[in-house]
């Protein structure tokens, strides 16, 4: 009860309305979240974390306001944010559907589409706790090799949770990346950590939650989505292709696109995902995702 008069008092000193009442949100083991109801009649929602890192709200907030500046995907609004909390407009959440599916997908299309100013951002962020350095490069694959694969093999191994030969077969498949990708394409404005878990479906769409925006490959986003699977996830794809049409071969290069996160799961949990993320590199350099 103390912590729900603490988080009510947090929200109330940023968001200048009195709660009306707190109830506790389930789900993420990151952050604390909790739903407010304010006397204003508006409902919404904060996620506080005991000494969280630095600028780990506001990076949230900055990529919340990117994705939802693109015109695609809904976000939630952001209503504050510091270095204690951040504050959003609540989503009523409603059961998936084929038509949400559908909607979401093209809506996906048109958030990548949006653009960005380069391979990275403009200031490093977070996916999960993990740092996530996003210091802009020229090309995709310098981007990728360099800031999204290989400085989770080092803590990988650091951790234990990769063996240097493990780490040796993902070298290799980083020295060969300029034949395993697709034909340039511009940098499209991405999501950053798209699981089924950051997307909030609604009766009036999907919404996007707990980002890791920056300049990517759009490819990353639909792997990302793959990986841990999510409701109708065919017609997302589906609908994604229709929209905005895919190179030939991106399925087969799922596997390239999914090293980053197997690799961050591997430094934040360990088991298996050091394996899966050496497997995934070694299916690339047989030819046989």
């Amino acid at each position: 009860m103390a912590r729900m008069a603490g988080t009510a008092a947090l929200a109330e000193s940023l968001l200048q309305v009195a709660v009306v009442s707190t109830t506790s949100v389930a789900g993420g083991d990151i952050c604390t979240t909790t739903r407010l109801r304010l006397t204003d009649g508006r409902s919404a929602v904060i996620k506080t974390r005991p000494q969280a890192p630095a600028h780990f709200f506001t990076t949230e907030a900055d990529g919340l306001r990117r994705l939802r500046a693109a015109g695609g995907v809904a976000v939630p609004e952001v209503l504050a944010a510091d270095d204690d909390c951040i504050i959003l407009d609540w989503i009523e959440p409603t059961k998936p559907s084929t038509d949400l599916a559908e909607a979401f997908g093209r809506a996906l299309a048109t958030t990548h589409a949006s653009g960005a100013g380069g391979f990275g951002a403009d200031q490093d962020g977070y996916i999960g706790l993990a740092p996530l350095p996003n210091r802009p490069l020229p090309t995709w694959e310098e981007f990728y090799a360099s800031r999204r694969v290989m400085p989770y093999v080092k803590a990988a191994v650091d951790r234990d949770s990769l063996s240097l030969e493990q780490a040796a077969i993902i070298e290799r498949a980083m020295r060969k990346l300029p034949s395993l990708t697709a034909d340039p394409e511009p940098p499209a404005l991405l999501h950053g950590d798209l699981w089924s878990g950051n997307l909030v479906w609604s009766a009036d769409g999907v919404h996007l939650v707990d980002p890791a925006a920056h300049g990517g490959h759009r490819e990353t986003d639909l792997a990302m989505l793959a990986l841990f699977g999510a409701p109708h996830l065919q017609r997302i794809l589906d609908a994604y292709a229709e929209a905005a049409p895919l190179q030939d071969g991106w399925v087969e290069r799922v596997p390239l696109h999914q090293l980053h996160p197997l690799l961050v799961h591997a430094v934040m949990f360990g088991g298996a995902y050091g394996p899966r993320a050496a497997a995934a590199a070694q299916s690339l350099l047989d030819g046989k995702p």
